[in-house]
């Protein structure tokens, strides 16, 4: 059974041509100036694990519409009571859900549901494998700020191993020719990092990595991980924490982008998150527009 038309379950098999489409049509809404294309509309935000980026702007993209949307969570809802993952998609289809944006620990639950269900389902981060509108608002951001992604080179700082956002980057970017670096400890960057999309290139040495690149993407790096992985946190912040020394052997004109939450003084300084080429405040608000571009291209309203 294939997915309902409109559905968004990842980035690896989207077309560029589409890619755009969807980038093109964001860049006309703007959350300030609501528009009613999904007026009436109801949208289902089905959040497996905790999020507050991601739900929150799905929220305000789909309300900015005049979508009602309905939140169900793990906690507190019949999930917690060990209702499957089927049959609570086929209950948001049976009370009127149009569209189900799902969170899931498990990568691949939207794929399956999506395949069941009669509605488009949009992806909101599964497991390890994908963060599809992630990588459309990171795209978004950096066409704003590099206008076209001919000739860029983005470095990719952290922990690539455990982070979806990574992974749909490099197979967005890579469907435009972009050159991708990954950089980090081999424990969060393994050598296989290299297969996730043509084009893709692993350095442990950050100079490397920076060295004329356009755009510093920085992934959260949790604490209690590296202590489990026994990775030296004083070592991973000598080795691998952005500062502005660090920044200078990238471009002039370079971009610092995380999809956040950030920690200052781990993954980076406070003079690199809140200095001039920070764009990380810029990322969160362009998930409003890029989602409201997503939620219209699932009910067919994005021409």
């Amino acid at each position: 059974m294939n997915a309902a038309r409109g559905s968004l379950l990842g980035i690896e098999h989207l077309e560029a041509a589409e890619i755009l489409r969807i980038l093109k049509f964001a860049r006309r809404m703007n959350p300030d100036r609501p528009r009613p294309l999904l007026r009436g509309r109801r949208v289902m935000l089905l959040f497996y694990e905790a999020s507050t980026r991601t739900r929150g702007s799905f929220e305000l993209a789909a309300k900015a519409m005049g979508a009602h949307t309905v939140l169900i969570q793990a906690m507190g809802s019949s999930i917690e009571k060990g209702e499957s993952l089927l049959d609570t998609g086929y209950t948001a289809q049976a009370v009127g859900a149009e569209v189900i944006v799902i969170r899931h620990p498990n990568a691949g639950a939207p794929q399956v549901m999506a395949e069941h269900i009669g509605v488009p389902v949009i992806n909101a981060g599964d497991g390890l494998h994908e963060h599809p509108s992630q990588a459309l608002l990171d795209a978004y951001t950096i066409l704003k700020s590099k206008k076209s992604f001919k000739g860029l080179q983005v470095s990719i700082i952290g922990d690539i191993f455990h982070s979806r956002v990574a992974r749909s980057a490099c197979h967005l970017l890579s469907k435009f020719g972009v050159k991708i670096i990954l950089c980090g400890p081999p424990e969060l960057v393994p050598d296989i990092a290299a297969t996730i999309a043509p084009g893709v290139r692993v350095t442990r040495h950050i100079e490397d990595a920076l060295r004329g690149t356009d755009v510093v993407m920085l992934l959260r790096v949790q604490k209690e991980r590296l202590v489990g992985m026994k990775i030296d946190l004083p070592e991973y912040i000598a080795r691998y924490q952005m500062t502005p020394a660090r920044l200078k052997t990238a471009k002039k004109d370079a971009i610092v982008m995380h999809p956040g939450p950030i920690i200052r003084g781990l993954e980076l300084t406070s003079e690199v998150a809140d200095g001039a080429q920070a764009r990380i405040l810029d990322e969160v608000h362009n998930g409003v527009p890029t989602r409201m571009a997503i939620l219209a291209r699932a009910l067919g309203k994005m021409r």
